[in-house]
């Protein structure tokens, strides 16, 4: 039996009673929606299924479904031959195909039972010969029909039968992020549930499902744990891993991985943790200036100082200590995970440090004078791809703008007010220099130890010096066009995951 190519819901695991909810409307059973969010972007054709003489409200529902989550809508009974229903819809791609019943329906379309034709039923709200390992999953998945206790269940389904048709070759990624986040990754072909051109098989980790279990059947964990921040105590003495404080899921996640020796982790927690700190990612970006070469372009950090208090009785001494000419850029020292992680301000006079609103402790940082532009550059394993973007005006325009409002710090959040330039900005693909770029890419790999960041570079005016001004991990690199990225995105975990299970096993010797 080859891979899932093909994927029936029927209605009664979707919509199991008449039961509608206030308003009227039928509900969908628990793990629904979510389930059939997975298959829409999954690779694998998804159809729903009804049998004859449907009530009106539930063939509305369903309908409604249907064109939600694009699937094919099919009705049938006892008596039809699911194979030659669903061949007038859906082109024969070979492999297996997987029908989805309640256990009340499970007679329906009986004639296809056993025949051998690549079809499974699955039966969901029975407990009745469960698989309890892998090993026992291989052995239900070649008869005709398998039992599962609820629809969560079946993306470990289709992950054990890729498995099983691809061989030793698969490889499988677990990954685990919040649901708008997994959507938009997954909207532009990332996470397919299907297995990918160089091999990968994706599966979507389930806090409501033992962890344990699904720990075993993946060879990497991807994560975006900045999604799952509680709180970050910027003010503790202690490691800045004591200082972060997860979501119990998260711990429970890292807590099975600690048992998992042989599974990758893309990328282990405490080589996020510099990114989390933006007093920290700016010492590590000092580095940088071992990559200068004289007579060549300068790739360097951003002048930067640690504020804790905006009271600081010798601010203006230490700011002219650093190197910092006004205006500033203020930023909290947390760069994540925390709602006023963003909240940033620039200052045009060192009097009104006093009742800046910013998080503290603060970094202050340079402000480059940038053409209103910004290069954002993606590293997907060793490959490198950049974006040209609008950013803030020059100093001068800036304070221009603001000299009626009393030069008086202007606040904003970078995900959603950054202050961009209105006039229209042509990117001058000579101002940036990508081999300095290249270099400068490589020696952060290296430094932070990670698969997959981003980070943004200005070239400053007059100087040319290339400033990387900020540093991210696991971007969405959604300016990089999908049909360019998702292959690098596969390509990078891939390498990062053969090359530790190399490690892994010289190590072994």
């Amino acid at each position: 039996m080859g891979g899932v190519r093909g994927i029936i819901l029927d209605s009664s695991v979707l919509m199991p009673s008449e039961d509608g909810d206030a308003s009227g409307d039928t509900v969908l059973s628990a793990g629904a929606d979510s389930l059939l969010r997975k298959l829409r972007y999954s690779g694998i054709s998804v159809g729903v299924s009804h049998e004859p003489g449907l009530s009106s409200l539930k063939e509305c529902r369903l309908e409604e479904v249907a064109r939600t989550y694009s699937c094919n809508i099919f009705c049938l009974s006892q008596e039809d031959d699911i194979s030659i229903e669903v061949a007038r819809i859906w082109e024969d791609k070979g492999g297996s195909y997987i029908h989805v019943v309640s256990n009340c329906r499970e007679e329906v379309c009986r004639k296809e039972s056993g025949s051998g034709s690549g079809w499974l039923k699955v039966i969901v709200g029975s407990d009745e010969r469960k698989p309890s390992n892998d090993a026992e999953y291989v052995v239900a998945t070649r008869t005709s029909s398998i039992f599962i206790d609820k629809l969560e269940e079946l993306p470990l389904l289709i992950c054990h039968l890729n498995k099983e048709a691809m061989g030793k070759e698969a490889l499988t990624v677990g990954y685990v992020m919040k649901p708008s986040r997994e959507e938009d990754f997954a909207k532009r072909g990332a996470f397919p549930l299907c297995p990918t051109q160089n091999g990968l098989i994706f599966l979507p980790l389930n806090y409501e499902l033992p962890m344990s279990s699904q720990l075993q059947l993946v060879d990497a964990v991807l994560h975006k744990a900045t999604d799952e921040i509680l709180a970050v105590d910027m003010h503790s003495p202690s490691e800045f891993s004591d200082k972060v404080t997860f979501t119990r899921n998260l711990q429970e996640l890292q807590r099975y991985i600690k048992d998992q020796t042989d599974c990758c982790v893309i990328d282990p927690f405490n080589n996020i943790f510099p990114i989390l700190d933006r007093l920290e990612i700016q010492k590590i970006l000092i580095g940088l200036e071992t990559l200068n070469i004289q007579g060549h372009g300068k790739v360097r950090a951003p002048h930067f100082l640690k504020v804790d208090s905006f009271d600081d009785p010798n601010l203006t001494r230490r700011l002219v200590e650093a190197k910092l000419s006004l205006p500033n850029i203020v930023k909290p020292q947390v760069a994540c995970g925390v709602s006023d992680a963003h909240s940033m301000a620039i200052v045009f006079n060192v009097d009104h440090y006093k009742d800046l609103n910013v998080p503290l402790p603060a970094v202050v940082q340079e402000y480059v004078d940038h053409s209103s532009l910004l290069y954002k550059f993606y590293a997907l394993g060793s490959k490198i791809f950049y974006a040209v973007k609008k950013s803030i005006p020059n100093a001068d325009t800036l304070m221009n703008l603001f000299t009626e409002k009393g030069l008086k710090p202007l606040h904003f959040d970078s995900l959603k007010s950054l202050p961009v330039a209105k006039e229209q900005v042509i990117a001058d693909n000579h101002q940036i220099d990508l081999e300095l770029v290249n270099r400068a890419t490589e020696w952060l790999r290296r430094k932070l130890d990670l698969t997959i960041f981003g980070f943004d570079v200005v070239v400053q005016e007059g100087t040319g010096d290339h400033v990387i001004v900020d540093v991210n991990y696991l971007p969405s690199f959604k300016e990089v066009p999908d049909d360019v990225a998702v292959p690098a995105f596969w390509d990078a975990l891939k390498e990062k995951i053969v090359s530790q299970k190399s490690k892994q096993a010289r190590t072994a010797f």
